[in-house]
C-alpha cells in the first residue's frame, strides 16, 4: 500500500512539473508575435483549404508520411479536426487551471473518438514536439542546463524511445487490437495510480479544510534536490566510471553520478514516451530530483532540453516515417491546448485550490474508467476473456461517455467561471 502511495505521489510531482513546462511554452508563444504568425500560417491551410480538398491531400501524401494507403488516416477531416481542437482545449484547460498535466487524457480521448491507439500515441508525441519547437525557451534556460547530464541522459532516452516504438509497431503488425489492448492496459495502470492518489489527497485536504497541495515544497522554500534523500546519496556513491558532474552552484565541487544511472533513467523515460505518447517529461522531474539527486534548477532546464529531442526523435523516427501520425489532429490539439492553458491559468485566480484538486482527481479517474472499460472488449476480441460483443460494446460506451461527460462538465465550469468573473479578473483582488 505504501508503494502505491509513493508511486502515485511520484507521478503527481511529475505531472505538475510537466504542466509548468506546458504553461511556460504557451506563455512564450502568446507573448511573441512572430510565433503567433507562424502558428497562424501553419493552421490557415487547414482551416481554409484542408476540408475542401481532403481526399486530394490524402492521396497526395506519400505512404510513409501517412497518406490514405498508410496504416491509418492521416489526411484532413473536418470532424476529426474539430474533435482534436476540443480534446486539446480540454487538456489545456486542465493543465492551466490545475497545474498538473492534462496530457494524460489526450491519448485515451483520441482512442475513444475512434483513432487507433498507435496513431493516438504518435500524434500526441508529434503535437508535443511541435509545441516544444514553437515555444522553446531553451535560450532562456541555458544557464541551468547541464549539457553533459542532458547528453548522457539522451543516449538512454533514444535507446528507450527506439524500443518503445518497436514494441508498439510490432504489436500493431501482429494485431491492431493487440496494440490497442497493450496501450490501453498501460494507460489503465498509470491513470489508476495517479487517480487514486489524487482522490485520496483531495479527500484528506477536504477533511482538513486545507487548500494546499499535499505535495508542496517539503524543504521550506529551499531548492528541491539541494538536500538529498538516502537513495540519491547511495546512487551518487556508486563509483562506476565515467562520472558526470553537475550542480556546481550548490556545492563548490559540484555533484557527480555514474553515467550508468543516467542512461538507465533515460531508457525508462524514452520507453514511456514512445509507448504512451506523453513526451516523458512527467517522469524526468521526479527521477532527476528524487532518484538521481539533481537540483530542481538544473532539472528544469535539462528537462526542457530533453523533451525537444526525445519527443522529436520518437515522433519522427518511430512513428512519422511509418505513417502513424495524424497531422490534422496534431495541429488541432496544438491550437486547442494553447488557448485552453491560457484560460485555465486565469481561472485559478478566482477558484479555491481544493476545488481544483477535486476536479483533477475526478478527471484522471474518468480517464482511468475510460480505459479500463474499453479493455474487456479488446481482450475478448483477442480470445483472452469470454464476453459477448454486446456486453463489450456497452462497457466501452460507458467508458467513453464517462470521460467525455466529465471533460465537458469541467470545460463548461471553467468557461462559466471565466465569463462570470471577468470583472474580478480584470483588476479586482482575486480570492485566494
Amino acid at each position: 500500500m505504501n508503494f502505491l502511495k509513493r508511486w502515485g505521489q511520484f507521478m503527481m510531482l511529475g505531472a505538475k512539473a510537466h504542466a509548468k513546462w506546458e504553461i511556460g511554452v504557451s506563455n512564450t508563444i502568446f507573448s511573441d508575435r512572430k510565433r503567433l504568425i507562424i502558428l497562424g500560417l501553419l493552421t490557415i491551410p487547414i482551416l481554409l483549404g484542408g476540408f475542401a480538398f481532403a481526399d486530394q491531400i490524402g492521396e497526395a501524401l506519400p505512404k510513409l508520411l501517412g497518406g490514405k494507403k498508410a496504416y491509418g488516416p492521416a489526411y484532413y477531416s473536418t470532424t476529426i479536426f474539430v474533435i482534436s481542437i476540443f480534446i486539446g482545449l480540454c487538456a489545456g484547460l486542465i493543465t492551466g487551471c490545475i497545474g498538473a498535466g492534462g496530457g494524460f487524457i489526450i491519448a485515451p480521448a483520441l482512442m475513444s473518438a475512434g483513432v487507433k491507439g498507435i496513431l493516438a500515441v504518435g500524434t500526441d508525441l508529434f503535437h508535443i514536439f511541435a509545441k516544444a519547437i514553437m515555444g522553446s525557451v531553451i535560450h532562456r534556460k541555458l544557464g541551468n542546463v547541464s549539457v553533459a547530464l542532458a547528453m548522457v541522459f539522451l543516449i538512454g532516452a533514444i535507446i528507450g524511445a527506439t524500443f518503445g516504438g518497436i514494441i508498439n509497431r510490432v504489436l500493431y503488425e501482429i494485431n491492431p487490437i493487440l496494440s490497442d489492448a497493450f496501450i490501453t492496459s498501460v494507460y489503465s495502470l498509470m491513470l489508476g495510480f495517479l487517480g487514486i492518489y489524487a482522490m485520496t489527497d483531495f479527500l484528506k485536504a477536504k477533511m482538513a479544510q486545507r487548500a494546499e497541495f499535499h505535495g508542496r515544497d517539503a524543504h521550506g522554500g529551499k531548492v528541491e534536490g539541494a538536500e538529498m534523500g538516502s537513495l540519491p546519496k547511495k546512487l551518487q556513491a556508486v563509483n562506476i566510471p565515467p562520472r558526470v558532474k553537475f550542480d556546481y552552484d550548490l556545492t563548490p565541487e559540484g555533484r557527480s553520478i555514474s553515467w550508468l544511472f543516467l542512461v538507465l533513467s533515460g531508457v525508462l523515460v524514452g520507453l514511456t514516451a514512445a509507448i504512451m505518447g506523453v513526451g516523458g517529461g512527467f517522469l524526468t522531474f521526479p527521477i532527476f530530483v528524487y532518484v538521481l539527486g539533481v537540483s530542481s534548477m538544473t532539472t528544469v532546464g535539462t528537462d526542457i532540453f530533453q523533451i525537444v529531442f526525445t519527443a522529436g526523435y520518437a515522433s519522427i523516427s518511430q512513428y512519422a516515417i511509418y505513417g502513424f501520425i495524424f497531422y490534422t489532429l496534431a495541429m488541432g490539439m496544438l491550437l486547442g491546448s494553447l488557448v485552453g492553458i491560457q484560460i485555465g491559468a486565469v481561472v485559478t485566480k478566482v477558484v479555491p485550490g481544493i476545488t481544483i484538486r477535486g476536479f483533477y482527481a475526478v478527471t484522471v479517474l474518468a480517464g482511468f474508467l475510460n480505459r479500463i472499460f474499453a479493455l474487456p472488449a479488446k481482450l475478448s476480441s483477442l480470445g483472452i476473456i469470454s464476453i459477448s460483443k454486446k456486453t463489450g460494446a456497452v462497457l466501452d460506451s460507458i467508458g467513453v461517455w464517462a470521460l467525455f461527460i466529465v471533460i465537458a462538465i469541467f470545460a463548461v465550469w471553467i468557461f462559466g467561471t471565466f465569463f462570470t468573473n471577468i470583472g474580478l479578473l480584470k483588476g479586482e483582488e482575486a480570492r485566494s
